[in-house]
């Protein structure tokens, strides 16, 4: 069964164009993986942060995603960017169409 993650990323006051160059990078890295369906990244401009909204066959593909290269290094590049630690939600399907 997929499991949806949502990822709410709030920027520090000025970071928002790196906070954007970071999350580009990471979103061409996870489509590539093997277990991923989706993941795209959206601008939540009344709240002024990013959504990233991902999409896997299972948890060993989220464990697989955690330890990739470009995971890793989205982590170590967002990290001084962050207003807040990131808000992450794994999610469980009840009915997807």
């Amino acid at each position: 069964m997929p499991l949806k993650i949502v990822a709410f990323l709030t920027p520090k006051p000025g970071s928002e164009t790196a906070l954007r160059q970071a999350v580009a990078a990471v979103v061409a890295g996870s489509r590539a993986e093997t277990g991923n369906l989706r993941y795209d990244a959206w601008h939540d401009a009344a709240a002024g942060r990013i959504v990233i909204d991902e999409l896997y066959v299972d948890h060993a593909a989220i464990d697989a995603h955690r330890e990739a290269a470009h995971y890793k290094a989205f982590r170590a590049a967002v990290a001084d960017l962050l207003a807040a630690p990131p808000e992450v939600s794994v999610l469980n399907e009840i009915e997807v169409a």
